[in-house]
């Protein structure tokens, strides 16, 4: 059949078909008896496995301190893996077939010795690209980074320079620093002794399905890009909330707080996207350009701009829930927030005049992320002119988890022989059109590591513009104490001031519930 007579369903372009095949690589993960690896690096090499998306073949080879033998670390890694898998029952045949490409090395993480005996291990082996080509995940704390970075390159381990066609590469988790200045600081031991290129900062938030599918929104689709302007969109909104507290990170949390946990990375991540321009190309360098440019346009906020809340005891869905002061390991007397709002201005062509609210917190109503993109009234004239503020100005609310999907509110005619409009929607849902499989963000993030392609994990520049905007806020909230009107009951939609951030400019936040029952809120 001509491609011209084909169905519309039947027309998909795949971008991916002149890929060169990923080369044949050892995957060291350093701090391989960790919760990380445990929970999220096993399960997606598994399932990458299982795909038969890894380069054949790929040797796995933890490192740490714990004095496991090579069995006991498979056998905790397969009983972790029974829990965590995306896919059950795991497949048993799959798992050996995997488990014979894992392999363990012990030793302590400062000791040079240990580290030419990691080097001994990567080297046995007659496939010289299995010797050559690395990549090192560092499933380890950040204050670790440094160090073992700096022990990888002193002791020869890792290669800054490898002889080509060769490579080596390095991983990272965020935290990236826990401010400007130690984030310029870890940026500069980490490039002492890798190149930038070699450095992959992973940020799992960017490997999610929806995230990505932002850029594909908006830029391969010729009806939406002409309306995401100044010119007709009143305002954004995005949205992460959880329903959880702070469980057993009250330890962290006393040193993160929401700004640095989310606001930092998460949400400034799909602000970037939602907003930044065309990239020239869909080359890495050209996407994160964009972002960087984005992020750099984002002016300066004021405290007027700023909301942060802590949450009470209250209850969710029936469950009592503790207040955050009383959580393990938490200061009772602590200032931490647990909820942050933000008013943003972007200072460019595009988005001049528009702002952008953010908001985040746990202990929350619902779990939900999400962006809504709020267009301009309508003119006052005929349906407008009749209904007013009855008539609900048309948004498109893109959801990135749960229920992931796209949709469009614009109002229609109630069926009947009276006269009455009221808002309806076109929904795509992710689940109704492709099944309910979508892989896991470790396995595509983990995929492009071993790829080279560094479109989803965070430039230096990138990491330091966001830091730079939280510093900011940091600043503007000094030492001072909590006010009444900035705690919030655990199940609802946080503290009052966060109402007051949108009402002084005439706007209100939506609530973020299931599309169906998606109305105006005053949270």
């Amino acid at each position: 059949m001509d491609q011209l007579e084909q169905p519309d369903d039947l027309i998909v372009c795949k971008l991916d078909d002149d890929r060169v095949p990923p080369s044949p690589c050892t995957v060291v993960i350093v701090g391989a008896t960790g919760e990380l690896t445990a929970r999220k690096l096993i399960p997606a090499l598994y399932q990458l496995h299982r795909a038969n998306a890894l380069p054949q073949p790929t040797r796995i080879i933890g490192f740490a301190r714990k004095d496991h033998t090579l069995d006991s670390w498979r056998n905790e890694l397969f009983d972790a893996l029974l829990q965590h898998s995306r896919t059950k029952p795991v497949d048993r045949t799959a798992w050996d077939s995997f488990a014979s490409s894992l392999y363990y090395c012990r030793g302590e993480l400062s000791d040079p010795n240990a580290y030419a005996k990691l080097e001994q291990t990567i080297s046995t082996t007659s496939d010289q690209q299995l010797a050559e080509n690395r990549l090192f995940y560092l499933a380890i704390p950040p204050s670790q980074f440094g160090p073992v970075v700096e022990m990888l390159h002193q002791t020869g381990v890792f290669r800054r320079d490898p002889s080509p066609p060769f490579w080596n590469r390095i991983v990272i988790e965020k935290p990236f620093g826990h401010d400007l200045a130690s984030a310029r600081q870890l940026n500069a031991i980490l490039t002492r002794h890798t190149h930038e290129n070699q450095l992959f900062r992973i940020d799992h938030y960017l490997g999610k399905e929806t995230v990505q599918n932002i850029l594909m929104f908006r830029f391969a689709n010729s009806i939406f890009e002409p309306i995401w302007s100044r010119q007709t969109v009143d305002y954004v909104q995005i949205t992460l909330s959880e329903q959880a507290g702070v469980g057993n990170r009250g330890g962290y949390y006393e040193e993160a707080g929401a700004l640095r946990d989310v606001v930092q990375n998460h949400l400034l991540q799909v602000l970037a996207l939602v907003a930044m321009e065309p990239p020239v190309s869909l080359e890495a360098e050209s996407v994160r350009d964009e972002k960087v440019k984005l992020l750099k346009s984002i002016r300066t906020p004021g405290p007027r701009d700023i909301v942060r809340g802590q949450y009470t005891e209250g209850a969710i869905d029936g469950r009592p829930c503790p207040a955050y002061r009383t959580e393990p390991k938490v200061n009772p007397n602590s200032n931490v927030e647990t909820y942050v709002a933000l008013r943003l201005q972007i200072d460019n062509w595009r988005w001049a005049g528009v702002p952008f609210y953010l908001r985040t917190g746990k202990r929350l109503p619902i779990n939900v992320s999400e962006v809504r993109v709020q267009f301009r009234q309508t003119p006052n004239v005929l349906f407008a002119a009749r209904c007013g503020e009855n008539l609900d100005t048309n948004a498109i609310i893109l959801r990135l988890q749960p229920q992931e999907g796209i949709s469009l509110r614009f109002n229609g005619k109630v069926p009947g022989t009276s006269m009455q409009v009221r808002p309806v929607r076109m929904h795509f849902s992710y689940d109704a059109e492709f099944g309910a499989y979508t892989p896991e963000a470790y396995e595509r993030l983990l995929l492009d590591a071993i790829d080279g392609d560094a479109t989803l994990f965070l430039r230096r520049d990138e990491v330091e513009v966001c830091w730079a905007i939280v510093d900011r806020i940091r600043t503007l909230w000094g030492d001072s104490p909590l006010q009444q009107n900035e705690f919030y009951a655990a199940g609802t939609w946080g503290p009052p001031c966060a109402n007051e951030l949108l009402k002084r400019h005439n706007h209100s936040w939506r609530d973020p519930r299931p599309v169906c029952s998606d109305t105006p809120a005053n949270p």
